[in-house]
């Protein structure tokens, strides 16, 4: 009995001290793996990952509409450390996994030999065919789960606003690239749970952002554009619809785009934003601040004449008309009216070189408008600092400075604003922010006046019972190469309407069509197809009345 005692004793003490061993090694020696085990399975599962907020566009009756929602998908990924403590087969197993989730073996030798890691994605969207070759490998070490991540449904739409999201630099965590995803990063991502010893702090999830981006005119806007590039296999174009009496912007295209639920299979170049990012010579449409800078600082008039014999010479440089035409005697309104060089070159040196420049500060052509949107540029009107007379010339009908499409609308949309200059904005939150007045209100209705004319004579933008105020732009694009200019043009039309209260602002910019045909060809008959669309859509009365100062 004595023996048998002794037995139990040393049989159950054993085991005793074995299970404490165990103890010790699970959570001090081995604790840090098995939580950084855990740590990998939670944040792999979504435990840890907030939730990131949603994007939605709008429409005119403030309805929220989703452009960026939150999608389960499954997803493969690796733990290298329980990987490499496994046999497989090289020649087979690894060759298979390489070829199942489209990485190269070399490229998964680098994921895979991390003998600390716990974590590598090899695919976020799996398609079905790929889990199911993955099920059937059965490789130890190789896991699939469900993940939440970005949804775009509506495509191409609006893609350059909203960006999308990737893997970043360290190729595991996912973040914002371009548009709204990146800007908004941040805001959008919320706050990452952690685990700390076996307590699990819950993740605190993103916001969501509301757009001024109305889906109908985005929508709208895209179709035009596609059919306009398409008809004069243009390589690109842009349109931009702002509320000038706010600054918000109702819809920015751009043309190439990409779909951000397969970027990867889009050229880099394609994700740059042309709206903000691009500058470019606006050619005629420049007239436009040219006469605003004249009348507003007293030098010219509407009625103010000149007499023009088609050319000027400057410098030992001579400035001609499109296409050498001469028009004689001309009033100020008539230069806007025919888009005479000469003319424009002449209201500059009534205004002055200093006074001129001035107004193109007060525009903001010098200065990001610092819409909320990330890489924007700002243009570049330098070359007026040297003071020489030729410079100042060709800068009257936009020729020699570079702007940006967001510079340009913005500014022409102060003079729809009765002077006032406002800050784009594009989150549908913001407070309109108020820049300055930049030329009087008289000032603003003297020159919408001249475009209505403008418009009027040309016929191409013109709307029944409506007054449309807008100018055309055709410029040649400069050679960088071996300087002067290439026979390729950018044509640019940009307006607004009712002239007598306006409630929209277009601008309409089409890249090298083929020809170089003029800009009253191609994108004023689409300014005036868009401006319908949008005019209806509002049930915007006709102002046959005309504008009031």
């Amino acid at each position: 009995m004595k023996w048998r005692f002794i037995f139990l004793l040393i049989f159950f003490g054993s085991l005793y001290t074995l299970l404490i061993h165990n103890i010790y090694d699970l959570q001090l020696e081995k604790w840090e793996y098995y939580s950084g085990k855990a740590e990998a399975q939670q944040r792999a599962g979504g435990e840890l990952e907030p939730v990131r907020g949603n994007i939605y566009f709008t429409d005119k009756n403030s309805n929220l509409i989703p452009a960026v929602l939150n999608k389960e998908y499954s997803s493969i990924y690796a733990v290298p450390k329980e990987f490499q403590n496994n046999d497989y087969d090289y020649n087979n197993d690894f060759e298979k996994l390489s070829q199942i989730v489209n990485i190269s073996i070399e490229e998964l030798e680098k994921k895979l030999n991390k003998p600390d890691d716990l974590y590598e994605l090899l695919v976020q969207k799996a398609t079905f065919e790929q889990l199911r070759k993955i099920k059937e490998l059965k490789l130890k070490g190789i896991y699939i789960e469900k993940q939440l991540l970005r949804f775009y449904p509506f495509g191409n739409l609006a893609s350059h606003v909203l960006g999308f999201i990737g893997p970043a630099d360290n190729g595991v965590k996912l973040i914002g690239h371009y548009g709204i995803e990146s800007y908004f990063n941040k805001l959008l991502t919320g706050k990452t749970g952690e685990v700390k010893g076996d307590t699990l702090i819950k993740p605190e999830n993103g916001e969501n952002l509301v757009l001024t981006i109305d889906r109908n005119i985005q929508a709208q806007a895209e179709e035009i554009l596609n059919k306009l590039i398409q008809k004069y296999e243009a390589v690109g174009g842009t349109i931009i619809v702002q509320e000038p009496a706010t600054g918000k912007i109702l819809a920015m295209v751009n043309f190439p785009n990409f779909n951000p639920n397969n970027y990867s299979l889009s050229e880099i170049g394609d994700f740059i934003n042309p709206s903000v990012q691009f500058v470019y010579e606006p050619g005629s449409v420049f007239k436009i601040f040219t006469m605003s800078a004249g009348i507003d600082s007293g030098k010219i008039t509407p009625e103010t004449t000149f007499y023009d014999s088609g050319s000027v010479t400057l410098n030992n440089r001579t400035i001609h008309n499109w296409k050498l035409k001469s028009f004689g005697t001309q009033t100020m309104t008539g230069v806007i009216e025919n888009s005479i060089n000469t003319g424009a070159v002449f209201a500059e040196q009534k205004t002055g070189h200093d006074i001129f420049y001035n107004y193109l500060i007060k525009f903001g052509f010098n200065k990001l408008t610092n819409i909320n949107l990330p890489g924007e540029v700002v243009g570049n009107i330098n070359n007026l600092k040297n003071g020489r007379d030729i410079n100042f010339a060709t800068a009257s009908f936009g020729h020699g400075i570079s702007i940006t499409p967001i510079e340009l609308i913005n500014a022409v949309s102060a003079i729809a604003n009765k002077g006032i200059l406002m800050r784009p904005y594009i989150l549908a939150d913001k407070i309109p922010e108020t820049i300055q007045q930049i030329i009087t209100r008289g000032t603003a209705g003297t020159v919408t006046k001249m475009i209505v004319s403008a418009v009027k004579k040309n016929v191409a933008a013109d709307i029944s019972n409506y007054s449309v105020a807008g100018k055309t732009g055709t410029a040649y694009i400069p050679d960088f190469i071996n300087g002067g200019y290439t026979d390729d043009v950018i044509n640019t039309f940009v307006g607004f309407a009712p002239a007598s209260d306006a409630k929209f602002t277009i601008l309409i910019k089409l890249d090298k069509p083929a020809g170089a045909p003029f800009a009253g060809l191609t994108v004023a008959p689409a300014f005036r197809s868009l401006a319908q669309f949008i005019l209806n859509y509002y049930n915007i009365a006709p102002d046959e009345l005309g504008i009031s100062d």
